[in-house]
């Protein structure tokens, strides 16, 4: 099993934060994703729980379902499809801290392929350290 951890600091509140998470068209503003979709919508929710996002950037097109969306306090999704990883889950945790949030994301995923893990753990650490640093970055950013 690969595992990534990545924590910043927003200095908007958790729940700016987490409006942020289930806004998935404003994650290729703050990351290195390029374009997004909503195939379907949420069960309650249009990007909560049972949403399923896709992301595509370049060529790779992967397909992402929310499986966990506690407001203010936690966002999770598991990868259906996009890329050669077996049991792919990132749960993102927001811990109040003073006058903002520590965002802190943790993957967990195997390789499809053998000897490919550490591969994929060192490419998608450094997109998901993109993506968290732009995360906080935007969620703390008064919008204009």
């Amino acid at each position: 099993m690969q595992e990534i951890e990545v924590t910043a600091r927003s200095a908007a509140d958790p729940g700016a934060v987490y409006r942020l998470l289930l806004d998935g068209a404003r994650w290729p503003e703050c990351s290195p994703l390029g374009s997004f979709e909503l195939e379907r919508p949420g069960e309650t929710e249009r990007e909560g729980i049972g949403a399923i996002r896709v992301f595509t950037t370049g060529t790779v097109k992967s397909r992402e379902q929310v499986v966990e969306a506690v407001p203010g306090r936690r966002f999770g999704y598991v990868l259906l499809s996009g890329l050669p990883l077996v049991g792919y889950r990132a749960d993102l945790l927001l811990t109040p801290d003073g006058d903002g949030t520590v965002i802190s994301w943790r993957s967990r995923f195997r390789p499809r392929y053998t000897g490919t893990g550490w591969l994929f753990r060192l490419f998608l650490g450094g997109v998901i350290r993109r993506l968290v640093a732009g995360l906080a970055a935007t969620a703390g950013a008064p919008r204009t």
